[in-house]
């Protein structure tokens, strides 16, 4: 068999590619967040759940079943003055396997008006053997504004056996306040995943790990409650007096996902998505 130059991205070409987008804001309305604009496109799908809060909140739905090489979502929400936006997902996104060398990506990029609140809460991503798969988190604050993520990441599930000896994965996130940055965090990941994440200065053989992070003019009075509900695998650290920050590594996702969730509640007025509940 003779090898043809640019068959292998032909190949990679013809593949099926997802593509899925979703834009939605809120604004204010009798006290009340109310949806203020709402796009949805291909494999991505937004709901809203109804809530006894006032809030607004959204819950995102990957029709595709996962991302993998080629595919491309993006994800755009933005908090109106006063308004409060949570986004979270309807289930764990899945990272599965990429052929070829083109990377599935997920862009998002989140706004926050003076005043105004963005809870950005999705569920788990699981990284499955031989992903590719790019992640990226654009974050804009208003000064005044208010803003907690949580970024959930299981390497591999420990129930099923899973290991990931070769993959490629790569994470970033900005946050700006006032078009100045605040926080800057990255991950890169890349061939035999579970063998890095054994030592003592990675995981040491944990499979799954959490950011979260608190940007407000109380996250200062939030330092000493935090602390007080960390695991032994778990810090949290104050920035400067708005900016709080948490890490969390744990043996698998639900070790990981009770730690999250009293933490959760306490930086959101004892709100949890319905997803979320244990």
């Amino acid at each position: 068999m003779t090898h043809q130059p640019g068959a292998t991205l032909e190949h990679e070409a013809s593949q099926p590619r997802a593509r899925g987008r979703v834009q939605v804001s809120s604004k204010l309305r009798d006290g009340r967040s109310v949806i203020d604009g709402l796009a949805m496109a291909g494999s991505m799908k937004a709901l809203f759940p109804r809530t006894d809060t006032t809030g607004l909140d959204t819950m995102l739905i990957n029709t595709a079943g996962g991302v993998t090489g080629g595919d491309r979502f993006f994800i755009e929400a933005t908090a109106g003055p006063g308004t409060t936006l949570t986004v979270t997902t309807q289930a764990a996104e899945r990272a599965y396997a990429a052929r070829g060398e083109t990377a599935g990506r997920i862009e998002t990029h989140l706004s926050v008006a003076r005043d105004a609140r963005l809870n950005w809460l999705p569920q788990e991503t699981i990284l499955f053997e031989h992903m590719n798969f790019e992640r990226s988190l654009t974050v804009d604050l208003d000064p005044g504004a208010r803003f907690l993520m949580v970024e959930p990441i299981i390497l591999g599930r420990v129930a099923m056996g899973e290991r990931i000896q070769d993959g490629r994965f790569r994470d970033r996130v900005a946050i700006r306040v006032g078009r100045q940055a605040v926080y800057l965090d990255g991950v890169a990941l890349t061939g035999d995943v579970d063998a890095q994440m054994s030592t003592a200065s990675t995981l040491n053989g944990a499979r799954a790990m959490a950011a979260l992070v608190y940007v407000g003019a109380d996250a200062e009075a939030w330092l000493e409650p935090m602390r007080r509900l960390m695991p032994e695998t778990g810090g949290v650290s104050l920035q400067s007096p708005d900016l709080l920050t948490c890490r969390i590594v744990a043996q698998d996702g639900f070790a990981l996902r009770r730690a999250l969730v009293p933490a959760i509640r306490l930086l959101n007025d004892d709100e949890l998505p319905r997803p979320w509940m244990l």
